[in-house]
């Protein structure tokens, strides 16, 4: 499992697709949250403003990314 560091804490679901490089920008990142491609500790999430903390897990493509604060 990868860990993403984030300095704010909450940071909106569709920021972290981009801020990690999952996809290649804002727009892909709502496309692929809003078709249900994206879960959030294991649920299915279609929010993309959806706020993401510290300690929550973000699945995609068979990838987990664990949100760290720094």
């Amino acid at each position: 499992m990868k860990e993403v560091e984030i300095s704010n804490d909450p940071v909106e679901l569709y920021k972290i697709l981009k801020l990690d490089g999952i996809v290649s920008s804002g727009g892909e990142a709502k496309h692929v949250i809003a078709e249900g491609q994206v879960l959030v500790n294991g649920k299915v999430e279609t929010r993309k403003r959806k706020k993401i903390s510290a300690g929550d897990i973000v699945e995609f493509r068979n990838e987990k990314i664990r949100i760290r604060l720094k």
